[in-house]
């Protein structure tokens, strides 16, 4: 049998299982649509009726896409293929790029010699250099980079292995860094492995992806598995818990349908370089920011040019010892979003690119789609409100009854409906829950009943904070589409504690919204009140909600009882141990070359004048 058939025959299966995930996305949100028209046109239909049912549509195609993506990872997880073994060069050179911008100089470098203490051990540390890539503009950050740069070199004799260098001008930002790499010193490569500040990996897990870019000269991006640790908040500690129980499924359902379109997260991956530098070029979108400018969001466009070059493009699930931190808190979270958020909807001018593969398209989409989740069900919560308000009688919301009552058979509907949005929403959890409490999976995260209680509590979180993300989303989209620039704030990632008043300040407009919805609703149409408080009353409390959770002394509590416990918490692999070392070893160096130089400018790194 021919490669070419084989691969003929390997497009046409992949373009069946692709149709047939999407076509079932499109059944249960035209289902749920369906029911809900049965529903509320019971009395006859109106203009907020028809507004209703298009954004409920809307928003259950997106439910349904999370939910089928998460089923692909959870029934095809046994049968993922295992990667082809085969003879690989020892000839190729990869370069470890650390894009780097006004950050905790210790944690990063930390990181990096974790990363090349632990590789130098291996018999393939010869094919791999380290490159420390600064877009710092703070005289401080930039002096104090430096000096740790030479305290390192000196102490790993990393001299011709470590390298580091600041750009002045921050052109392109992280793309543009990355890409004055590739033209400067790419040619002397083979692969880029490319990281964030916080990233952290295993160096098993560096050498494997280098090795696997070896077996296949087409392969053009290896994506790796990137889970939280690090974290101490209650916020915190639910995302490393989230990331570490559900991510892995929910990446193999992306697997199995990725193709040769896969996904790219901007960080922990491995790109073939020459691929990268002749088809990875991004263009200056026409017009001002935030539309327009500088593509913020690069990392989906160049999964889906390298694509279109036909190279293959792949995340691999399996690989494991990937890392990363993310923020403690919900208002440095909202703040990394908004710039996500901003390179998203960036993404719809790119749609109509010329020769860009379908499911490229269809990724960019669904970037896109998880930023206007948020305002969809919002103008979708304030039309339902509206709703029983301005309806003509009869009013299906007495005061006597929590739920609804329609007449026969749209009772019946209402219910099925109900049940059917509950079931997008937390089957996919549920199953992941279970199926790990119930399997040797639960070891590693401390047993059965704290798997059971970890996912328990993972959602009553996530519920109650649900209202919160959802305003702190769509203001971001209104402040893009009114034309305000996010830019390109760094990202704050200590795990301090959040004073109630710094939470107020940036959520005083969701009070203030939570409480007119409650005014509202209790002076126009008070046998909704049971319905709205679950949203009004996370909206009121936002300021005392966003600081409790993002507490680091009720984290370690959490942590105490053994909630959240991640296989990483547990058994810390020895280079995130290694990586928590080197910070307290810098630290020491630092404070004992100031203090051997006295005269040392702190800010500048240079002796001072006076």
């Amino acid at each position: 049998m021919s490669a070419a058939f084989c691969l003929r025959r390997e497009d046409e299966l992949m373009a069946l299982r692709r149709f047939a995930f999407v076509l079932a996305a499109v059944a249960l949100a035209t289902v749920a649509a369906w029911l809900f028209f049965v529903v509320v046109t019971a009395n006859g239909i109106t203009y907020l009726h028809i507004a209703q049912i298009t954004l409920l549509l809307i928003c259950c195609l997106w439910l349904s896409w999370g939910f089928n993506t998460a089923l692909a990872g959870i029934f095809s997880r046994d049968r993922l293929p295992e990667p082809e073994k085969r003879p690989r060069p020892a000839t190729s050179r990869t370069a470890v790029l650390m894009p780097v911008y006004n950050e905790d100089v210790r944690a990063v470098f930390a990181r990096v010699a974790a990363m090349y203490e632990e590789l130098r051990r291996s018999p393939d540390f010869q094919r791999f250099d380290f490159y420390i890539l600064s877009d710092s503009t703070k005289a401080e950050n930039v002096a104090e980079e430096r000096r740790v740069h030479d305290l390192l070199v000196a102490e790993l004799s990393a001299a011709g292995r470590l390298y580091y260098r600041n750009r002045e001008q921050n052109i392109g930002r992280k793309a543009g860094n990355i890409a004055d790499f590739v033209t400067n010193h790419g040619g002397a490569y083979d692969y880029m492995l490319i990281l964030d500040a916080d990233s952290l990996m295993r160096a098993e897990t560096i050498v494997e992806m280098a090795g696997r870019m070896d077996e296949d000269p087409e392969l053009g991006l290896l994506q790796s598995q990137p889970l939280i640790i690090g974290r101490r908040t209650p916020f915190g500690r639910a995302l490393q818990f989230s990331a570490a129980l559900f991510s892995p499924i929910f990446s193999r359902g992306i697997a199995a349908l990725q193709g040769r379109e896969g996904p790219f997260w901007g960080h922990n991956a491995i790109i073939r370089v020459r691929a990268f530098a002749a088809s990875c070029g991004l263009p200056t979108l026409p017009g001002k920011p935030p539309f327009g400018g500088q593509i913020l969001s690069h990392d989906y466009v160049e999964a889906a040019l390298l694509a279109r070059a036909g190279y293959k493009v792949r995340v691999d699930p399996d690989l494991e010892g990937s890392f990363e931190e993310a923020p403690s808190n919900i208002i440095e979270y909202a703040k990394r979003d908004r710039r996500w958020c901003q390179g998203n909807l960036q993404h719809a001018r790119l749609l109509p690119a010329p020769g860009l593969r379908l499911w490229s398209r269809i990724s960019l989409v669904a970037g896109i789609m998880a930023y206007l989740a948020s305002p969809i069900w919002l103008m979708f919560l304030i039309v339902s409100l509206l709703d029983p308000v301005l309806a003509p009688e009869p009013n299906y919301f007495p005061a006597n009854s929590l739920f609804p009552v329609f007449p026969q058979p749209e009772t019946n509907k209402a219910l099925l409906l109900l049940f059917g949005i509950f079931v997008l929403l937390l089957l996919p959890k549920t199953l992941i829950a279970f199926g790990s409490a119930f399997t040797d999976r639960r070891k590693s995260f401390g047993g059965t009943g704290l798997v059971l209680a970890g996912a328990s509590v993972e959602l009553i979180l996530t519920s109650i904070l649900a209202p919160i993300m959802m305003m702190f989303q769509s203001k971001a989209v209104y402040e893009i589409l009114v034309g305000a620039d996010a830019g390109w704030p760094s990202t704050e990632r200590d795990d301090d504690y959040m004073p109630v008043s710094v939470a107020f300040r940036a959520s005083w407009w969701m009070v203030l919204s939570g409480a007119v919805v409650l005014y509202a609703t209790y002076t126009y149409a008070p046998d909704l009140m049971l319905w709205t408080l679950p949203i009004a009353v996370p909206l009121v409390t936002a300021p005392l909600m966003i600081s409790l959770t993002g507490n680091p002394v009720l984290g370690d509590g959490l942590k105490r009882l053994g909630l959240f416990t991640t296989p990483f918490e547990a058994h810390p692999e020895s280079v995130i141990r290694a990586s928590s070392q080197w910070r307290n070893r810098l630290a020491a160096m630092e404070a004992e070359t100031l203090s051997r130089n006295p005269t040392m400018d702190r800010s500048e790194g240079l002796p001072d004048p006076a």
